[in-house]
Order: C-alpha cells, then sequence, then structure tokens
C-alpha cells in the first residue's frame, strides 16, 4: 500500500484568497484586537493595520510599483519590518534581505533581482544603498514614525510620473520571494504566491489550535519564513497577535514576558538552547508567565534539549518540519494530548508528504527514502531555475532533498539530507546522525559534522563539538562515548573541540564555511615514532594502508583505514606482538601513539619471556629490517584475519 501522509484536519479559520482579503477580514471582524505590538511603540489594531498596508500599497503604487514588482527590503527586524512586508506584499512582491550582508552578497541578490526598488532605513548607510546606486536600482526610505497614541510607517522615494491603479494582488500573484540558505550550494531564489502564504499560516494555525486569546512572542529574524509565517502570519490569519521583537535577546527574553505575556514562543534549537542557559536566574518570571507551549522548527531539535525545556518551561515542546519550498511548515508533532514522538517532526500538517527510493518509487512505512511533497503550501519552481526544477520535482512531487521514513503511524522522521551524506570508502554516513549522537552527551551543546575530500576515501568525515566545559571533555571522551553508539565505520577521523560554530542569522550551520574555519585546528604537528614499538606500529599502519610515511601523530582513518583495514591492523598486532586488541581498540586509540602504547600496556597472551625475546628483536630490528619481518608475516595474518574478524561492524 502506497505510504502517503495526508493531513485530516481541515482548518476552522476562514481567510480570503489573498493577504489584503485576509487582512480585511480580520479588520471587519475585531477592528480593535490588537494585531502587532513591539517594545518601544504602541500597539496596532486589525483596524489600524489595515490602514497602515493600504497607505503603504498607495505609496507603491505612487512610485510606479504594481502587482509582481519586485521590491527589495533590507530593514532592522521588529515592527519596521513587519509592517513594510505586509504593506509591499498585498500589491506587489516583497523580498526580504538581511542588513548583516556583505557588500559582495548584496551585489549578487539585487544583480539576480533586478528589483523596482530597495526600501531601507531613514537616514541609514549601507553596503547595500552603494550597491543599489550602482546598479540605478530607486532607494526608498521607511521612517517609523512615534505618535502619542499611534505609529505609522512612513516610505519616502520620488514619485514617478506614471503611476499605477492601486490594485491589491490576487492568490496566484508573488507576494514573497526568500533565497535558499545556500548551506552547501549557490542560493536559489524561492517565489510563493499568496496561496501558498496562506495555506501554510492557516496549517499552522490549526496545528497549534491558536485561537485570538493567543499571542506569540517572535524572537526570529523577518528575513526569514519561519519568523514571518511561522510567527507573523499564522498569527494574523488565526485573528490572535504577535510581538515584533527586534531579535532574539537573552537578557530581554524574560522581560519581555513580563510586559507582553505571550502565550507561545517558535525558534530555533540555538535559540532554545540559548534560553535554557539563562532560565534559572529567572525563575519568578517564568512561574507568573507561562506559556502553553513552545514550538521548534527549521532546524533538528536534541532529545536532550527538549526534555530539559519542557522541564524549565514547564510546557509542551512541539518539533515542526519545514522549509522554505513548503512556505514553512510540512509536519508537525501534535499539541497534547496527542502522541509526540521523540526524535520525529511529527504528522503531516496541511500538505502531502510520502517517501520515495532513488528509481523514484514509493516506499513502504518503515523504509528510508527521499523525503517529497506536494499541496497548496508548495511553490510551483524557482524563480529563473529551469534546470533546477526539473531536477527537483518529480511527477508533480518536490523532491526536498532530505532523507527520511514514515513509521506506521504517520509520523515523519528525517534521518539526514542527501548532500549531507558521507561516501566514506563505499560506507554511506549521515552527518545528522552522528551529530545527533553527540548532542545527547551529556557535556555537548552544539554538534557541526562536515565532510572533507580524502585521496583514498573519497571523503571524510569530521566533527566539530562545542562543550560546556572544555577542560572536562576529550576527544578521546567523546570518541569512547559514540562508540557502541554508531557502527564503527561511522566513528568521525577528528573530533574537534570548538569555541564556537559558524551559523546563518536564522541559526542554520554553515557547512561550506567549516572546512576552511578549522583548517588550522585539523593539522598536527609531524614527528617522526619516539622508539621502536610506535615505528613497529608505523610500519603496520604503511603496509596495511600502502602509504609510504606514517608519523606517531597520524591517525589511521584520517589516513583512509576504514573498519576492514582495521581488522588487518588487530591481525598483525596480534600476530606479531601475541596481544588481543578488539577492533573497538583503534577507533579509541587510532593515532601511532595512542596503539603503540595500547600495546605496551595490554596483557600479553603468551610467555613473559617470549615477549621479551619479541621486543629485544624489535629493539634491534632496523626500519627496513621490520618491514622485511611483516612483509615474512603476511601470509600468516591474511589467514588469521577470516577467524579473527572482518566485520565492518563492531
Amino acid at each position: 500500500m502506497l505510504n502517503v501522509g495526508r493531513a485530516d484536519r481541515i482548518s476552522t479559520y476562514s481567510a480570503g484568497p489573498s493577504l489584503y482579503r485576509m487582512l480585511k477580514d480580520g479588520a471587519n471582524k475585531n477592528p480593535k484586537t490588537i494585531a502587532l505590538t513591539a517594545p518601544g511603540y504602541s500597539p496596532i489594531t486589525y483596524g489600524r493595520l489595515l490602514r497602515q498596508i493600504e497607505s503603504i500599497s498607495q505609496k507603491m503604487s505612487d512610485l510606479g510599483i504594481g502587482r509582481n514588482d519586485r521590491v527589495a527590503a533590507m530593514l532592522p527586524n521588529g515592527l519596521e519590518m513587519a509592517l513594510a512586508f505586509l504593506g509591499t506584499a498585498v500589491g506587489a512582491t516583497c523580498v526580504p534581505l538581511n542588513p548583516g550582508c556583505q557588500a559582495s552578497e548584496f551585489d549578487f541578490y539585487l544583480a539576480d533581482l533586478n528589483p523596482k526598488a530597495l526600501i531601507v532605513k531613514y537616514g541609514a548607510e549601507s553596503p547595500a544603498k552603494v550597491i543599489a546606486r550602482k546598479r540605478s536600482i530607486p532607494i526608498i526610505e521607511s521612517l517609523l514614525e512615534v505618535g502619542n497614541s499611534t505609529d505609522n510607517l512612513v516610505l519616502k522615494g520620488n514619485e514617478q510620473p506614471f503611476k499605477y491603479q492601486n490594485d491589491f494582488a490576487a492568490a496566484h500573484d508573488i507576494a514573497l520571494i526568500l533565497y535558499t540558505s545556500g548551506t552547501t550550494s549557490r542560493p536559489k531564489m524561492v517565489p510563493l504566491t499568496h496561496s501558498n502564504l496562506l495555506a501554510s499560516a492557516l496549517n499552522i494555525a490549526a496545528t497549534l489550535q491558536l485561537t485570538a486569546e493567543d499571542r506569540c512572542l517572535n524572537v526570529m529574524p523577518l528575513f526569514h519564513i519561519h519568523g514571518l509565517v511561522g510567527a507573523v502570519l499564522t498569527s494574523l490569519v488565526a485573528g490572535a497577535s504577535v510581538v515584533c521583537t527586534p531579535g532574539f535577546d537573552s537578557e530581554h527574553f524574560f522581560s519581555w514576558l513580563e510586559d507582553f505575556r505571550p502565550s507561545w514562543y517558535t525558534a530555533v534549537p540555538t535559540i532554545h538552547q540559548a534560553i535554557l542557559s539563562c532560565a534559572e536566574r529567572h525563575n519568578v518570571t517564568r512561574a507568573r508567565y507561562p506559556f502553553r507551549f513552545v514550538r521548534s522548527s527549521s532546524a533538528a531539535l536534541p532529545p536532550r534539549v527538549m526534555r530539559e525545556l519542557e522541564n524549565v518551561l514547564d510546557a509542551p515542546v512541539i518539533e515542526a518540519y519545514g522549509m522554505t519550498e513548503a512556505a514553512h511548515q510540512i509536519t508537525s508533532n501534535p499539541l497534547p494530548p496527542g502522541q509526540r514522538k521523540l526524535g520525529s517532526v511529527g504528522l503531516v500538517a496541511g500538505v502531502e508528504v510520502a517517501v520515495m527510493n532513488g528509481e523514484g518509487s514509493f516506499v513502504p512505512a518503515g523504509q528510508v527514502g527521499e523525503i517529497v511533497i506536494r499541496g497548496a503550501s508548495v511553490m510551483s519552481g524557482y524563480a529563473n531555475k529551469p534546470e533546477p526544477n526539473k531536477e527537483d520535482f518529480r511527477d508533480g512531487w518536490f523532491r526536498t532533498g532530505d532523507q527520511g521514513y514514515l513509521d506506521s503511524d504517520g509520523y515523519l522522521f528525517i534521518t539526514g539530507r542527501l548532500k549531507e551524506i558521507v561516501n566514506r570508502g563505499g560506507e554511506k554516513v549521515s552527518l545528522r546522525e552522528i551529530e545527533q549522537v553527540l548532542l545527547d552527551h551529556p557535556h555537548v551543546c552544539e554538534v557541526a559534522a562536515f565532510a572533507l575530500p580524502h585521496p583514498t576515501l573519497g571523503e571524510d568525515m569530521v566533527v566539530a563539538v562545542v562543550t560546556l566545559d572544555k577542560t572536562r571533555v576529550t576527544e578521546r571522551m567523546l570518541r569512547d562515548y559514540l562508540i557502541g553508539q554508531v557502527a564503527a565505520f561511522k566513528i568521525p577521523s577528528r573530533l574537534l573541540i570548538v569555541d564556537e560554530i559558524p551559523k546563518s542569522p536564522t541559526g542554520k550551520v554553515q557547512r561550506v564555511e567549516l572546512a576552511a574555519k578549522f583548517a588550522h585546528a585539523l593539522k598536527t604537528e609531524s614527528a617522526a615514532p619516539q622508539n621502536k614499538l610506535e615505528t613497529m606500529v608505523a610500519s603496520i599502519y604503511a603496509d596495511v594502508l600502502d602509504v609510504e610515511k606514517i608519523n606517531r601523530t597520524d591517525n589511521f582513518f584520517s589516513l583512509g583505514g576504514d573498519s576492514l583495514r582495521a581488522t588487518q591492523v588487530i591481525s598483525r598486532v596480534r600476530a606479531f606482538f601475541h596481544v588481543n586488541l578488539s577492533i573497538a581498540t583503534i577507533f579509541r586509540k587510532s593515532t601511532v601513539a595512542e596503539l603503540a602504547d595500547e600495546i605496551d600496556r595490554a596483557p600479553k597472551a603468551t610467555d613473559p619471556k617470549l615477549i621479551a625475546q619479541v621486543l629485544k628483536q624489535v629493539e634491534n630490528l632496523s626500519e627496513e629490517g621490520i618491514q622485511r619481518d611483516l612483509k615474512a608475516k603476511r601470509t600468516t595474518v591474511q589467514s588469521q584475519n577470516n577467524s579473527f574478524g572482518g566485520n565492518h561492524e563492531t
């Protein structure tokens, strides 16, 4: 039977076919209900919000900007950006840009977009303005005027001789364009229609059972789909309110609870972890202003963090799965009393979800494959990218690039990104899997695994780890922690203890930057073997790996070793030193010096006098003699391999 997840819940909220119709309906029903509020500003009711966006849309028309015309908006996070987005999107196409971008990035975006105008904060200078002037892109300055009882967003720009009639956009018009994160490739342009955005917002509101009594504390940036749809639009379609903060601030987060009394917030795991780190200092505030629930999305939430967050905030944590191409939400765990499955991103929430194999056939429950989706919130294709569109859609299904499976209850489990599967000497390793295991370590707070090219393995894997206390956690401890929890071939060749991991402004790990970021840390000082025992181990490594020169600090796996070759090393150690070591030993003690020390400490399997003789012979052997002795023993060792081991897993 085809295993396709479908949404059983139909939203009870009504909204028109466009953002303008949705906002007008809200103003007609509840004109005096608060829609938007923010620190330092007067609350904006639904009635006043409608008048604001009509005014902004009219100004756009006066500037010669109409439906489907692209307008880039580079504004600080908060109320000003929320109003600019809504006011632009109802009559044109809004393209939010991250104010933290560099000049080269603005140059790429503005060249790629060719917008009709760029909105910037009044009086502020930025590289974006310089690039816009260079490209002859009109600049609109935004000013949020603070009044006694009302705050208004005013746009200042040169009016055009030709003015559009103020014609609000329709359901099929493009309301929003966002770029993919570009964590592994060149960013692509994602156009989302009014229908896409409203479908996703309605699905989220239904999943979270939002009412007009709810208030969202938005700490996500408004140049990202999570903040725009997951917080702002979702609140507005439900007739609820949203607090537009200037962005997450651990020092202000708990004071905002007291000032605005939100019933929920939505964020990425790094923000949840930051909240946990300072929550103990705000016990009174937490108890006085509890959340109804907490939502997590845009990155995998470690189970340990979920448990701690629920205990500290005394509220259920709802993990959801989304992506820009689906206007945010795809699946979500339900609120209690619905079942929340640890490690799962939940049930489908308004779209269809299925899992395909490499040939494009659907697979049954429990079988891993590529996650594919279709539905009203899913984009029709990347803008100006015809070739990727052919690759990314199959028979009407959008290929997410995520790997996972649906269980028999319809819950989705994600096992990794297809582009983040490392082919390590023929063995496939999911970076996400290794990260998830390490994140359960009690002293680990952040993890990022990444691939490096390797001359013999094709690809190798390195993991950067941020710990709670660098003095208490070592690479060896983390390696020991992984052994027994994952297959031997999945043990990273290096585990780096680092101060921080580079992330995008939305909290996503920037894997493309990791190799360059930690290049210095990956370098080890070369040192020749210090004694005959280390020389012997180095010779064994060289023989098994077919490498000419080995140093005492060289890592067996970084040199191209795998679990099969590890059994060969252990067999040679057994034959030459009469020492029985498990294959797990080489994963724990993978450098020449470490393995030599382990051999020296290990109990010998034969008479001590015989061992003394062997070691004396080793001391007297030249390096060439060691190599000859190893070659002579190869035939014996190869025959022992069959009985001693050859399994790829510990």
